[in-house]
């Protein structure tokens, strides 16, 4: 079962080379749209950890409330050990939700989030996949100790960008997406970036 969080601004529609994998592989994918027409935009300006908190933990209550709501009719999917995968603010509310130190969460996948911290937990997967264009904020990315600690995967893919990262992106961009995310899902190895 994979729960697959929209980037701010994208539909989320717009992510069905994602999706399609995830079939292909298994996973019954749910795609949520977190913004309502009538949110205020996210702030662009000063402390956003601090100023889009509230999205990202109203998001994280929502993945839980499908979860929970979403297990009792689809019983021959396993809602004990989810994927979160989500790109750009999609992936800082899938961080935000691991943090909260949930045990139904097995592995968390973000597509260049920028602002929350990825979990630094024993019984969760990490696997972020980064563009080049934007850096992430201090403490996002796990310390070279951290990645290996806990196993935490981190892998650059050179000249793609943060917004490239939807159906709308080049195909060579969204296959080396796809691989990286096979590899990692398979166990078949992570490309490390320091």
């Amino acid at each position: 079962m994979a729960l697959l969080s929209a980037g701010y601004g994208v539909s989320h529609t717009k992510y069905t080379f994602l999706s399609k994998q995830l079939n292909d592989l298994g996973y019954m994918v749910v795609a949520i749209g977190h913004e309502l027409e009538n949110d205020p935009p996210l702030s662009v300006a000063g402390n956003l950890y601090e100023t889009r908190r509230e999205n990202w933990m109203r998001g994280a209550e929502t993945l839980d409330f499908v979860k929970h709501n979403l297990a009792p009719t689809y019983k021959k999917y396993n809602f004990n050990d989810l994927l979160l995968i989500g790109h750009s603010n999609g992936g800082d509310i899938s961080s935000w939700l691991a943090n909260d130190g949930k045990d139904y969460i097995d592995t968390v996948i973000t597509l260049d989030h920028r602002r929350v911290p990825l979990p630094r937990r024993d019984d969760v997967s990490v696997l972020s996949i980064r563009g080049s264009d934007y850096p992430a904020d201090d403490g996002v990315l796990p310390t070279k100790n951290e990645a290996k600690e806990y196993g935490i995967c981190v892998t650059a893919i050179p000249e793609s960008r943060h917004n490239d990262m939807t159906d709308y992106g080049p195909e060579w961009l969204k296959d080396e997406i796809t691989h990286v995310i096979a590899n990692f899902l398979n166990g078949t190895g992570c490309r490390v970036d320091s």
